[in-house]
């Protein structure tokens, strides 16, 4: 073993989106193992994650090179959790996702003597919906993204293979992500809480959702392991689930005995987004749900494997379904948000 991963109480590590949600955790759990952590955070940042903590931080942006130069001195990892996840247009999202992320690399290949490893957080978007139960998304399969957010994720990943020669990166895409401090997912919380669960469309729909605690941990795990340098990985549940058996176990966790059940049918979930959409044009900013979202709502197999990635370092999901939606929604009462 590389002796370097023995002393990691002198490494110096910087998270991008460290007040975010999945950053965030990333952060936590550096600091627990000992990394020195700087954080990149923005003038406009929130920073009740990161504040009162023991952090380094640094404002900078993806956009502009010199602070990012002044952000990467000096690290030896460095974990890209930051991008845009809503944007109006397919440029938008290029710009935040590509562009910052290759700013960033170029930064640390200037800046950085030592650096170990270049850990990106992509998204299964980059690869696409799977085709079937029985064949869930896979590493080596041809990505087919559905949306300007995957489409930017699936270019930011080229990119990096394009400095496979230079720089020491790796891959991870996560799937739907839910647990503490998580705001999207939250509103499907809300919505049980209420009584109310809503499915899309007439099918059973699968998806891959894992818990912010294994999936930062993965994150981390892929970026120390020597076996991880330029490859891809998902990082997710190892099983697969239906919105009904989500829903059955939110209730079961809130204490309730019924709740109504609303079937939208697709037709209706794409109209509303492009209404959304419409209508978000005259915003200052992108609208959270659009048409887009929408196109991503109705796909019936979100599923990816993980076997690439307990294959190389071991990674395996941690955190049961029930567990996770249990303590989430504790979380959430301790924090008055339910």
């Amino acid at each position: 073993m590389n002796k370097r991963f023995l002393n990691q109480k002198n490494m110096k590590v910087l998270v991008t989106g460290a007040t975010g949600f999945i950053g965030s955790h990333v952060a936590d759990k550096l600091l627990a193992k000992g990394y020195e952590v700087r954080c990149m955070v923005r003038k406009t940042s929130n920073l009740r994650w990161v504040e009162g903590k023991d952090y380094e931080l640094i404002t900078a942006s993806l956009s502009d090179t010199d602070s990012l130069e002044k952000a990467v001195e000096g690290v030896e990892y460095i974990y890209h959790v930051a991008g845009n996840t809503s944007a109006k247009d397919l440029d938008g999202y290029m710009q935040g996702n590509c562009q910052g992320t290759k700013n960033l690399v170029e930064a640390a290949l200037k800046k950085t003597n030592n650096l170990q490893r270049f850990l990106y957080v992509s998204s299964q978007t980059a690869a696409g919906p799977a085709i079937s139960l029985n064949e869930p998304t896979t590493e080596d399969m041809p990505m087919r993204p559905i949306t300007n957010y995957g489409r930017s994720k699936k270019a930011s990943e080229k990119m990096l293979a394009s400095y496979s020669m230079t720089l020491p990166f790796t891959i991870v895409r996560p799937p739907a992500v839910y647990g503490p401090r998580d705001t999207e997912i939250f509103s499907i919380f809300k919505m049980i809480k209420l009584g109310l669960a809503a499915y899309i469309g007439f099918d059973e729909k699968y998806i891959s959702l894992v818990h912010s605690e294994d999936l930062s941990r993965g994150i981390i795990e892929a970026a120390e392991s020597k076996r991880t340098l330029g490859k891809t990985y998902f990082i997710s549940s190892e099983e697969f689930y239906t919105w009904g058996q989500i829903y059955k176990l939110m209730k079961k966790a809130f204490g309730k005995k019924n709740i109504l059940s609303l079937k939208l049918p697709h037709s209706l979930v794409l109209t509303a987004g492009r209404i959304s959409e419409f209508f978000g044009k005259f915003a200052s900013k992108p609208p959270v749900f659009n048409y887009e979202k929408g196109i991503d709502f109705i796909q019936s197999y979100w599923i990816c494997s993980t076997n690439s990635a307990h294959k190389d370092f071991n990674y395996s999901q941690q955190v049961s379904i029930e567990e996770g939606i249990k303590e989430t929604i504790e979380w959430y009462r301790k924090m008055k948000w339910l």
